[in-house]
């Protein structure tokens, strides 16, 4: 969230509340190599094959010894973001020609991921698969099927689970700090367009797979599915049935998926999730709220806050809290170990995130590889995600209630 964003945010919070930043320690612990980095390639080097080479080049824990892309200009481009890296066309290729490569981290068009992910466990490798984890829930129970019986570890790149911020936000809201669960809403707004031009029709058809509507899960699955998972992973709950509709409202260029929707997610127990996503406006980014009888929860991905009713009870480490004036009320900040940081005098160097959320995806990932620490986004946990995404997709696209089997989330 940027500071024009931090601000309107801050005066809307009304005078009755306090808002405090959620922050935490965000030096995580570093997977211990002894025979050297782990030898890894990424498959798929588009937008986001090239953040992963990106974030992977921080850590030395891993080594990328091989990419791999169908369309050759994006390969060019990623052999510059890993150089001595080899290059291939062909993932099962790969597979077959560089057996010293023990980790796969897949980022091609989620349609695409089954298939490449599966013959990445068949071969006996490690894998890192972007989420959401397939576009079809039949390949999503496929995919979690072979992940399970494999002998490598597989994580599904649910950013959420892994981000400091929202480990030590979770911690509050499991412990009651809300206390009673009132309402939840997320939106995700971008003003960009999800088209990328190419003068030869069939690689034009290729780069813009998510406006395709015979493969695109829309809004609702590609971003949907990551923000409806922290949902998830807060209530230890998933929707029963999911309403929504969405429209053309800017991108009016021969597209037939939405460029912006509205999802309502019911939970058991009456609780509902309200969700707005647009490719038209960006103001207030992408966000997700909690709101209890005593306390609401603010997270940014980069950044988070609590804000305090009135009349909620004092929980002890406001004594210890770093003050901050907002408008008419006064913000505390909440900062793991934050008498040892006070005492330093380095309460505010907690604020923010110092990488993106997709280095701590990759980080536990590779501490499960090499450390043989759990997973901490299952196959299972990806392919109940994606039943949820696509399901809001396929509500956006009939304008029907979608009922979500539970019994989809076992098979």
């Amino acid at each position: 969230m940027n500071e024009c964003d931090r601000r309107a945010f801050l005066a809307q919070a009304g005078t009755t509340m306090a808002a405090v930043p959620i922050l935490a320690e965000f030096v995580s612990a570093a997977p211990q190599t002894s025979g050297g980095p782990l030898p890894a390639a990424v498959i798929g080097v588009g937008r986001q094959g090239r953040a992963i080479l990106g974030e992977l080049q921080k850590m030395d824990a891993v080594k990328v010894l091989a990419i791999c892309d169908v369309d050759q200009r994006r390969l060019r481009s990623g052999q510059r973001r890993a150089p001595g890296a080899k290059a291939f066309a062909d993932h099962r290729t790969l597979l077959e020609q560089a057996p010293h490569v023990q980790a796969v981290f897949i980022a091609t068009p989620t349609h695409e991921h089954k298939n490449v992910a599966m013959d990445a466990l068949a071969a006996g490798r490690h894998v890192y698969c972007e989420a959401p984890l397939a576009s079809t829930i039949e390949d999503a129970q496929a995919l979690a099927a072979a992940a399970r019986n494999a002998r490598g570890v597989f994580h599904t790149g649910m950013h959420g689970r892994s981000n400091p911020i929202y480990k030590l936000a979770r911690t509050f809201f499991r412990s009651g700090t809300l206390r009673d669960l009132v309402s939840m809403r997320a939106q995700y707004h971008r003003k960009t367009t999800w088209r990328t031009p190419a003068s030869d029709p069939a690689r034009e058809k290729a780069l813009n797979w998510r406006l395709d509507p015979g493969v695109t899960i829309g809004l609702a699955g590609e971003c949907g599915t990551h923000q409806f998972d922290v949902f998830h992973w807060y209530l230890d709950k998933y929707p029963v049935a999911v309403r929504g509709g969405g429209d053309i409202r800017l991108h009016d260029d021969g597209r037939t998926t939405p460029d912006t929707i509205q999802c309502t997610l019911e939970f058991p127990g009456g609780a509902s999730l309200q969700y707005h996503a647009t490719l038209a406006n960006s103001f207030e980014g992408e966000y997700e709220v909690f709101h209890g009888s005593e306390a609401a929860i603010k997270l940014a991905w980069t950044a988070g806050w609590m804000f305090k009713e009135a009349d909620a009870p004092t929980q002890g480490w406001e004594v210890y809290a770093n003050r901050q004036q907002f408008h008419n009320d006064e913000g505390i900040t909440l900062i793991a170990d934050a008498t040892k940081l006070a005492a330093q005098g380095r309460l505010k160097e907690g604020v923010g995130l110092p990488n993106p959320p997709l280095y701590y995806a990759l980080n536990d990932f590779l501490m499960s590889v090499i450390d043989g620490k759990p997973v901490v986004c299952s196959a299972d946990e990806g392919m109940r995600a994606a039943i949820v995404g696509i399901s809001a997709h396929r509500a956006v696209t009939t304008g029907a209630v979608v009922p979500i089997d539970e019994a989809a989330f076992k098979v």
